[in-house]
């Protein structure tokens, strides 16, 4: 797949795209991430792409015009059938493991990344085609939220992983946290792994896992239990 992100800040995503997962699975031609400097797309001299919002207050809100000159861009260079942009801001849905897996079935991904007061509404209204929140707090730019929706993406994506099936027992892969793991030494400083997790019976260490991650998940996000209860799963965006 092809993932294009639109910000005024590249260094702040290129960085992080040199590592691990999603490095090896550009390398092997897996995901296609390009990012694009915002201010190559304004029309003035001096690139400028926010401006003071109307009505007053405080802060800089980005101009539609570079957005809007990027997006098209994007898309008139190399048009791909089920396109999809996506803008970062608080309004937006919460960012969860089912739009991952949905948006990763996605062909390309065109991501802008919000900066200071935010971005003209028209942006949202009539660019993009869903908005994303990564959660309830405050950030300086949309560029950590590319950065995680890139690596959740990139998971799922056959081939990105040396284990298949590991994307399946991750964390909220069955609406669930995942079980406590251990590795050696069996004993650290007085502190021993479950005993039966080194009893070689598999039938029992998988139900002691199933329970475990179900008093876990009741303890810290008993809301998730309510939705499996129900039969529901969290909805698609």
């Amino acid at each position: 797949m092809q993932i294009d992100v639109v910000t005024a800040f590249p260094g702040l995503v290129e960085g992080p795209l040199g590592f691990s997962i999603v490095r090896r699975a550009r390398e092997a031609g897996l995901v296609d991430v390009r990012v694009h400097d915002l201010r190559d797309y304004a029309d003035d001299r001096h690139k400028k792409v926010d401006d003071t919002p109307y009505g007053g207050g405080g802060g800089m809100v980005l101009m539609p015009g570079p957005l809007f000159a990027a997006v098209e861009a994007i898309r008139d260079t190399a048009p791909v059938d089920g396109t999809r942009t996506i803008l970062f801001c608080p309004q937006g849905r919460r960012y969860d493991q089912e739009t991952a897996r949905r948006l990763a079935g996605c062909p390309r991904l065109v991501l802008l990344c919000g900066r200071y007061e935010g971005v003209d509404e028209r942006v949202r209204e009539h660019l993009a085609d869903e908005s994303i929140s990564i959660g309830d707090y405050v950030l300086t730019g949309g560029e950590i939220p590319a950065l995680v929706l890139i690596d959740s993406i990139t998971r799922l994506l056959p081939g990105a992983l040396g284990d298949a099936e590991a994307t399946h027992r991750d964390t909220f892969s069955e609406g669930l946290f995942d079980f406590p793991q251990y590795t050696r030494p069996a004993d650290f400083r007085g502190h021993k792994v479950p005993e039966i997790l080194l009893s070689g019976d598999h039938a029992r260490i998988s139900a002691w896992r199933r329970e475990r991650a179900l008093e876990r998940t009741a303890r810290e996000r008993p809301d998730l239990l309510t939705g499996r209860a129900r039969g529901t799963t969290a909805p698609e965006h």
